[in-house]
């Protein structure tokens, strides 16, 4: 069959709902600066769907160095890789502070958090190593282990009895072939919303050699009493072997890293192909990160307040009777049962009633015949803002013309 024929005749999962949901529910375009209140196809709207979670966004601080820095530099200051001419006092500068940050020895920046990933794990493999990885990693870790060309085993999600025994099978295949074992979890599940059981999962490096990376895309800034992450949170920090995270969350910029062990980051600077064939993260960024490191480190009250505005909105949504799942963190999904034309409505509902704007997610992001509400909330959100979002729920459940079918109903 000719490629395109089969394309256009199998648009995929997701591409089959394109014909009404592109630029709704899927590709919805929000316009005006970042912030609580945006503007969705002419209204505005509460926004409880951006990972801006200490709302350094728009921060003035954050904003006027990104303004210096553009103007002293552009947007493509460094030209080239790293490797060739694009090292800067700057990168190695941010990469200490990283490192620092992190209870590292060392870091490596990296210019995107899902090439980044998925890369490092490539890097670190040979065809005699194992991985083993959580059933629900992020795609980037899906991706990387897809280009592992040796032995794979997943493991129920969170699942420690699960975990050891793809442990025990890869524990005999290493030694056999005289590889290693890496594992790949992640500090928080940025869809269900828990904490990888990363405590449980380092305390078994006791019967079984395997070296840990954690993802902590959506944990670096809040996790933790200092914002170190999941790790600290977890007070197990210095037993992840490798700390991977993003600057696209609570840092609200673009960008990613790994900290780790000097001598395993200086082997995968020489040799991750996705870096040393790419330019290099441009200083302006680099440059602003430092700055929002900052900010995160002294102000702490920034940190406060978004787990206050979780806690109200977990709580809220909990009394109305709403399926919240076991989350930990600062997501907080709202599970019910409908199909996706049932799913559509809701949301549709919640912007056009009541002006709320959430995300949605469906299969294959979740199993079939359940919906999920994805809110997240910032540390820039109001009482007033937390409130509307209570009340348009409480209507949901109530008095909307498509009542949804709670999960704890």
């Amino acid at each position: 069959m000719d490629i395109f024929e089969r394309i256009e005749n199998n648009p995929g999962p997701l591409g089959e709902f394109a014909s009404y949901a592109d630029g709704e529910y899927i590709f919805p375009q929000l316009e005006g600066e970042i912030s609580t209140r945006m503007v969705f196809k002419g209204r505005e709207m509460i926004v409880f769907s951006l990972n801006n979670y200490l709302g350094l966004a728009n921060h003035p601080e954050v904003r006027k160095i990104d303004a210096e820095t553009g103007k002293a530099f552009g947007l493509a200051y460094p030209m080239g890789s790293r490797a060739m001419t694009g090292q800067t006092k700057y990168h190695q500068q941010l990469e200490r502070e990283l490192a620092d940050f992190t209870q590292k020895e060392d870091a490596l920046l990296l210019n995107f958090g899902y090439q980044g990933m998925f890369s490092l794990i490539d890097t670190l493999l040979t065809r005699n190593d194992v991985v083993v990885y959580d059933s629900e990693s992020h795609a980037c870790a899906i991706d990387g282990v897809k280009l592992h060309r040796g032995k794979r085993f997943v493991f129920a999600h969170n699942d420690i009895e699960s975990f050891e025994k793809s442990l025990q099978k890869a524990t005999k295949i290493t030694n056999e072939t005289g590889g290693g074992i890496l594992v790949l979890t992640e500090g928080v599940f940025s869809m269900n919303a828990e904490q990888g059981k990363l405590k449980e999962i380092v305390a078994l490096k006791e019967k079984y050699p395997f070296r840990l990376i954690v993802d902590d895309a959506h944990g670096l800034g809040v996790m933790g009493k200092n914002g170190i992450g999941t790790g600290e949170e977890q007070g197990v920090q210095n037993d992840i072997d490798l700390y991977f995270s993003t600057f696209t969350k609570s840092f609200a910029g673009f960008g990613a890293f790994v900290s780790g062990k000097a001598s395993v980051i200086k082997y995968v600077k020489y040799n991750i192909r996705s870096q040393i064939f790419a330019k290099a993260l441009p200083v302006t960024m680099v440059i602003g990160i430092q700055k929002r490191l900052e900010l995160i480190k002294k102000n702490p009250q920034l940190r406060d307040r978004l787990w206050e505005n979780v806690h109200k909105i977990q709580k809220g949504l909990t009394e109305l009777g709403f399926d919240i799942g076991k989350t930990d963190t600062c997501i907080t999904p709202v599970y019910i049962k409908a199909d996706t034309l049932e799913a559509t409505l809701i949301v549709k509902e919640l912007r056009e009633v009541h002006g709320i704007f959430t995300s949605i997610v469906v299969y294959p992001v979740i199993p079939k015949g359940l919906v999920m509400l994805r809110i997240i909330a910032t540390a820039e959100h109001t009482d007033f803002e937390i409130e509307q979002l209570l009340l348009a729920f409480k209507s949901l459940k109530k008095e909307s013309s498509h009542p949804p079918i709670l999960i704890n109903d």
